[in-house]
């Protein structure tokens, strides 16, 4: 799933891998799917270690009263130095030389795959991410281009049945390692 709308979606600013904040719709979007998802059977939750979709995982894990596990492998693409700008402004302009690369982001999304197979083998997850992180991890499970997913909503479900491993070479970065540990379907907002 996507996490719920926040301050800066509503702002148009590209918000990459800063916090975020939800704000009051994103907030009502997380309670509509929460209340959607309560009698739906999962076995864990799963999010970006980002506060927007941490936030909203809590509030869609309420009626579970399960824990969310954060990781960074869920986290938005970087946009360098494109973060915190005005979206409509960014039409048309070269990309810096520091936003994450495309390989970078789709190896994440692979990790992301090989994470909950081998983590949640047999069991439901619900993941939250984001917006772009989502669309990689989509192409991946898909063997498709980026650009042929499309575009997901601010709290928009979609569900994806792991029935193999992605990767089986993956190996987890240091960095990447989840802070909680606790064929298999699993949500991506």
């Amino acid at each position: 799933m996507r996490h719920g709308e926040t301050i800066d979606n509503a702002r148009q600013l590209m918000q990459g891998q800063v916090q975020g904040q939800l704000n009051t719709i994103g907030i009502e979007q997380a309670q509509q799917v929460r209340d959607e998802w309560a009698d739906h059977h999962v076995d864990a939750f799963v999010s970006s270690d980002l506060k927007r979709s941490y936030d909203t995982a809590c509030i869609v894990a309420e009626p579970h009263g399960l824990q969310v596990v954060t990781t960074p492998l869920l986290r938005e693409r970087d946009w360098g130095d494109f973060t915190g700008r005005f979206i409509p402004d960014l039409k048309g302009l070269p990309w810096p030389d520091n936003v994450e690369k495309l390989d970078h982001l789709l190896d994440r999304a692979r990790q992301f795959l090989h994470f909950i197979y081998k983590e949640y083998p047999g069991q439901t997850v619900l993941a939250v991410g984001h917006g772009i992180i989502n669309k990689a991890v989509q192409a991946v499970y898909h063997n498709c281009d980026m650009k042929d997913v499309t575009r997901m909503t601010n709290a928009e479900v979609r569900l994806l049945e792991l029935t193999h491993d992605f990767d089986a070479q993956a190996s987890l970065r240091p960095n990447d390692q989840p802070t909680a540990q606790n064929d298999k379907k699993f949500c991506i907002t």
